[in-house]
């Protein structure tokens, strides 16, 4: 059975694009813990992160670098954090997080609520091109 995100990635279940290629597809989080937090997958569905061959988790890092720095670049934050938790979707995926100190990665904390125009605006601005 496929992933939420493998239904994102086919278009089954739509999504805040950021960026994609060939191999990877970057999307905002729907219950973010700061505006602009982003996740980072593989179109490949892979359960956990450190099951993918060397290759594919260096070009996802690689990917992943260039959304941070726009995220960065667009975005009040001192800088971007990367998170791997894994357990909550059966598909490898970063979280990219807008961040001002390490207390802003605590997913314990209730999740922004946005509009859909507030999502909107956010991926315009940190979309890769």
């Amino acid at each position: 059975m496929a992933s939420i995100f493998t239904k994102i990635v086919r278009g089954e279940i739509p999504s805040y694009k950021v960026a994609e290629d060939d191999k990877y597809y970057a999307f905002l989080d729907i219950n973010p813990l700061s505006k602009g937090h982003t996740l980072v997958i593989p179109k490949q569905e892979v359960d956990y992160l450190f099951d993918l061959d060397d290759d594919t988790l260096a070009e996802m890092m690689v990917f992943a670098k260039k959304i941070a720095r726009k995220i960065g670049e667009k975005l009040p934050c001192k800088r971007v954090a990367v998170v791997v938790l894994g357990l909550e979707v059966p598909h490898a995926h970063i979280h990219l997080i807008p961040i001002n100190s390490e207390a802003d990665v605590d997913f314990r904390k209730e999740k922004l609520k946005l509009s859909p125009e507030e999502f909107q605006t956010i991926a315009r601005a940190i979309r890769l091109e």
